[in-house]
Protein backbone atom coordinates (compact mmCIF):
# COMPACT_ATOMS: atom_id res chain seq x y z
CA UNK A 1 0.00 0.00 0.00
CA UNK A 2 2.88 2.13 1.26
CA UNK A 3 4.73 1.71 -2.38
CA UNK A 4 0.91 2.51 -4.39
CA UNK A 5 0.87 5.79 -2.19
CA UNK A 6 4.24 6.93 -3.30
CA UNK A 7 4.07 5.35 -7.11
CA UNK A 8 0.70 7.00 -7.58
CA UNK A 9 1.91 11.02 -7.26
CA UNK A 10 5.15 9.75 -9.14
CA UNK A 11 3.17 8.65 -12.17
CA UNK A 12 0.29 11.66 -12.24
CA UNK A 13 3.32 13.95 -12.57
CA UNK A 14 4.86 11.76 -14.87
CA UNK A 15 1.80 11.99 -17.03
CA UNK A 16 0.90 15.40 -16.80
CA UNK A 17 4.35 17.06 -17.10
CA UNK A 18 5.33 14.91 -20.00
CA UNK A 19 8.82 14.92 -21.67
CA UNK A 20 10.15 18.12 -21.09
CA UNK A 21 12.38 18.17 -24.05
CA UNK A 22 11.33 20.86 -26.37
CA UNK A 23 10.22 19.60 -30.04
CA UNK A 24 12.37 20.19 -32.45
CA UNK A 25 11.98 22.95 -34.64
CA UNK A 26 12.94 23.05 -38.48
CA UNK A 27 15.12 26.02 -39.47
CA UNK A 28 13.32 28.36 -41.71
CA UNK A 29 14.06 28.19 -45.35
CA UNK A 30 14.99 31.84 -46.88
CA UNK A 31 12.41 32.02 -49.31
CA UNK A 32 13.34 32.32 -53.41
CA UNK A 33 12.92 35.86 -53.21
CA UNK A 34 15.62 36.25 -50.46
CA UNK A 35 17.79 34.12 -51.79
CA UNK A 36 17.68 36.09 -55.48
CA UNK A 37 17.92 39.13 -53.57
CA UNK A 38 21.16 38.36 -51.65
CA UNK A 39 22.19 36.70 -55.03
CA UNK A 40 22.13 39.60 -56.47
CA UNK A 41 23.57 41.70 -54.26
CA UNK A 42 26.68 39.05 -53.71
CA UNK A 43 26.69 39.54 -57.76
CA UNK A 44 26.97 43.21 -57.36
CA UNK A 45 29.44 43.34 -54.90
CA UNK A 46 31.96 41.36 -56.91
CA UNK A 47 31.30 43.90 -59.75
CA UNK A 48 31.55 47.01 -57.46
CA UNK A 49 34.67 45.75 -55.78
CA UNK A 50 36.43 46.97 -59.49
CA UNK A 51 35.74 50.59 -58.88
CA UNK A 52 38.44 52.34 -56.58
CA UNK A 53 37.84 53.33 -52.89
CA UNK A 54 36.29 57.27 -52.64
CA UNK A 55 38.16 60.16 -52.76
CA UNK A 56 36.65 62.31 -49.94
CA UNK A 57 39.05 65.36 -50.70
CA UNK A 58 37.72 65.17 -54.17
CA UNK A 59 33.36 64.83 -53.79
CA UNK A 60 33.49 66.47 -50.44
CA UNK A 61 34.72 69.77 -52.16
CA UNK A 62 30.93 69.46 -54.28
CA UNK A 63 27.78 71.53 -52.73
CA UNK A 64 25.45 70.92 -55.71
CA UNK A 65 23.82 67.35 -56.50
CA UNK A 66 24.05 69.14 -60.10
CA UNK A 67 27.80 69.11 -60.12
CA UNK A 68 28.14 65.85 -58.31
CA UNK A 69 29.71 63.75 -61.06
CA UNK A 70 29.10 60.11 -59.42
CA UNK A 71 25.74 58.12 -59.53
CA UNK A 72 23.24 59.64 -57.04
CA UNK A 73 19.95 58.37 -55.60
CA UNK A 74 16.73 60.07 -55.44
CA UNK A 75 14.27 58.62 -53.36
CA UNK A 76 10.46 58.21 -53.36
CA UNK A 77 7.79 56.66 -51.96
CA UNK A 78 7.00 54.03 -54.83
CA UNK A 79 10.47 54.13 -56.64
CA UNK A 80 14.02 55.02 -56.44
CA UNK A 81 15.69 57.33 -59.32
CA UNK A 82 19.00 56.32 -60.34
CA UNK A 83 21.02 59.45 -62.00
CA UNK A 84 24.04 58.69 -63.93
CA UNK A 85 26.48 60.64 -65.91
CA UNK A 86 28.37 58.37 -68.20
CA UNK A 87 31.86 59.08 -68.87
CA UNK A 88 33.01 60.64 -71.89
CA UNK A 89 34.34 58.59 -73.85
CA UNK A 90 36.34 61.08 -76.52
CA UNK A 91 39.70 61.27 -75.16
CA UNK A 92 39.85 65.01 -76.32
CA UNK A 93 39.19 68.51 -74.95
CA UNK A 94 38.00 70.21 -77.77
CA UNK A 95 34.16 71.10 -77.32
CA UNK A 96 34.03 69.40 -74.22
CA UNK A 97 30.98 70.56 -71.97
CA UNK A 98 29.80 72.88 -74.95
CA UNK A 99 27.23 72.17 -77.69
CA UNK A 100 28.98 69.90 -79.39
CA UNK A 101 29.25 67.21 -76.57
CA UNK A 102 26.80 68.71 -73.95
CA UNK A 103 27.06 66.73 -70.06
CA UNK A 104 23.34 66.46 -70.07
CA UNK A 105 23.91 64.20 -73.24
CA UNK A 106 25.17 61.80 -70.85
CA UNK A 107 23.45 61.83 -68.13
CA UNK A 108 20.90 59.28 -67.78
CA UNK A 109 17.82 58.63 -65.07
CA UNK A 110 16.91 55.27 -64.38
CA UNK A 111 13.77 54.99 -62.02
CA UNK A 112 13.70 51.73 -60.15
CA UNK A 113 12.10 49.43 -58.06
CA UNK A 114 14.36 48.72 -54.57
CA UNK A 115 14.66 45.46 -55.20
CA UNK A 116 16.32 46.73 -58.82
CA UNK A 117 19.02 48.57 -57.09
CA UNK A 118 21.61 46.18 -57.10
CA UNK A 119 21.67 44.80 -60.44
CA UNK A 120 21.65 48.51 -61.47
CA UNK A 121 24.46 49.85 -59.65
CA UNK A 122 26.42 46.90 -60.89
CA UNK A 123 25.38 47.84 -64.60
CA UNK A 124 27.06 51.51 -63.62
CA UNK A 125 30.42 51.54 -66.14
CA UNK A 126 33.63 52.11 -63.74
CA UNK A 127 34.32 55.29 -65.27
CA UNK A 128 30.89 56.66 -64.25
CA UNK A 129 32.76 56.43 -60.32
CA UNK A 130 35.00 59.46 -60.66
CA UNK A 131 35.07 59.87 -56.91
CA UNK A 132 35.55 56.21 -56.17
CA UNK A 133 32.69 53.69 -54.38
CA UNK A 134 30.55 56.77 -53.03
CA UNK A 135 27.00 57.22 -53.71
CA UNK A 136 24.91 60.36 -53.00
CA UNK A 137 21.03 59.91 -51.57
CA UNK A 138 18.52 62.56 -51.62
CA UNK A 139 15.19 62.11 -50.16
CA UNK A 140 12.31 63.45 -52.91
CA UNK A 141 11.84 67.36 -52.60
CA UNK A 142 7.87 68.74 -51.72
CA UNK A 143 6.67 65.48 -51.18
CA UNK A 144 3.54 65.71 -49.66
CA UNK A 145 3.36 65.27 -45.83
CA UNK A 146 1.77 62.00 -45.82
CA UNK A 147 4.10 60.45 -48.41
CA UNK A 148 7.14 61.24 -46.01
CA UNK A 149 7.04 57.98 -43.70
CA UNK A 150 7.33 55.70 -46.73
CA UNK A 151 9.84 57.69 -48.24
CA UNK A 152 12.04 57.59 -45.41
CA UNK A 153 11.25 53.67 -45.11
CA UNK A 154 12.60 53.44 -48.78
CA UNK A 155 15.63 55.75 -47.59
CA UNK A 156 16.43 53.01 -44.78
CA UNK A 157 16.13 50.44 -46.93
CA UNK A 158 18.28 51.84 -49.66
CA UNK A 159 20.88 52.85 -47.26
CA UNK A 160 21.36 49.07 -46.31
CA UNK A 161 21.31 47.86 -49.69
CA UNK A 162 24.18 50.55 -50.02
CA UNK A 163 25.67 49.06 -47.16
CA UNK A 164 25.59 45.79 -48.80
CA UNK A 165 27.30 46.65 -51.43
CA UNK A 166 30.18 48.29 -50.06
CA UNK A 167 29.26 51.17 -50.66
CA UNK A 168 29.91 54.79 -49.17
CA UNK A 169 26.84 56.79 -48.61
CA UNK A 170 27.21 60.60 -48.91
CA UNK A 171 23.23 61.31 -47.60
CA UNK A 172 22.00 64.91 -48.99
CA UNK A 173 18.98 66.57 -46.80
CA UNK A 174 19.00 70.01 -47.02
CA UNK A 175 22.60 70.44 -45.90
CA UNK A 176 24.77 68.71 -48.19
CA UNK A 177 28.12 66.71 -47.41
CA UNK A 178 26.56 64.57 -44.65
CA UNK A 179 28.85 61.34 -44.47
CA UNK A 180 27.16 58.36 -43.02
Amino acid sequence: MRSLVILLPLSTALLLGGCNRAPAIPEPQPSAALQAQNKAIADAQAQLSQVPLPAKSQYQAVHSLSHWQNPYLTVQATVITLHVLLPDDNPSTLGQGSMLRPIGARRQDLTLRLSDLPSALSAIPDGAWPYGRVIAVEEQRGAAPSEEPAIRRNVEAALKILNDLGLVVDEWNEQPGNTN
